[in-house]
């Protein structure tokens, strides 16, 4: 994120724990993600469509996707979740953002 617009916090930190919280969201459920934008907590498929939007350009056209039943989106979001590892491996450690991208 060039511009700086999102900042991250880890659902299990103390941070990320107190967002939750504050929002009235599971502290237990940590295996989605979660964004907050003007107040409001958006998780799943929801923040996906969010992002894309925001990006712009081609990424935009996705955004119209909303119009699907939640209860669809999200099925389509957990399937990938869970499958995403077996498409693209999985790694010993997070990466750590660049200094350039904070």
């Amino acid at each position: 994120d060039k511009k700086g617009k999102y900042l991250y916090a880890s659902l299990q930190s103390d941070e990320g724990q107190a967002l939750l919280r504050e929002h009235g969201l599971s502290t237990e459920q940590i295996d989605t993600v979660v964004m907050i934008e003007n107040g409001k907590a958006y998780t799943h498929s929801d923040v996906g469509l969010r992002v894309f939007w925001q990006l712009g350009g081609g990424w935009a056209l996705l955004y119209p996707l909303r119009l699907l039943p939640k209860f669809f989106r999200d099925g389509v979001y957990n399937w990938i979740a869970r499958n995403r590892y077996r498409w693209f491996g999985k790694r010993e450690s997070c990466m750590l953002p660049r200094p350039e991208w904070k």
